[in-house]
């Protein structure tokens, strides 16, 4: 067994096969997930795991190079979008799009993880990045 890292066995494998590039969600409860998308559902109960609980241990052992966030975050979950820009590495690029943009964009991604997150837009896109 292992003695520390990701525990989650389906997030675990979904980080050791990323590739550069890449595309992961992180959603709250709600999120729609794509037919033919993987989803790793890590809801327990309304607010748990939280969404910052689950985004910290994805970026402590994936490299971040770039996320999409909604737009509307910044004005509908001021707080949140505040915590996430405070737990992330200030290097990494951020573009802003619609948050049916980004329900669309989830029809690329590798996986949605969803969380029990349950405040409003709540939903991040990560690509990783390349190890030089």
């Amino acid at each position: 067994m292992k003695k520390y890292g990701i525990l989650n066995s389906n997030i675990a494998k979904l980080a050791d096969d990323l590739g550069h590039m890449d595309l992961v969600c992180i959603g709250d409860l709600g999120l729609p997930v794509p037919k033919g998308v993987d989803k790793i559902d890590l809801a327990l109960r309304k607010g748990s795991p939280s969404f910052l609980e689950v985004l910290k241990e994805y970026s402590d052992h994936v490299l971040i190079e770039k996320i999409f966030l909604a737009e509307e975050i910044k004005e509908k979950n001021k707080e949140q979008w505040q915590a996430v820009l405070d737990l992330l590495e200030s290097n990494i690029i951020i573009e802003y799009i619609s948050h049916e943009e980004l329900k669309a964009m989830n029809t690329k991604v590798k996986a949605v993880i969803r969380t029990g997150e349950d405040t409003p837009y709540s939903n991040i896109i990560l690509q990783s990045g390349v190890i030089i």
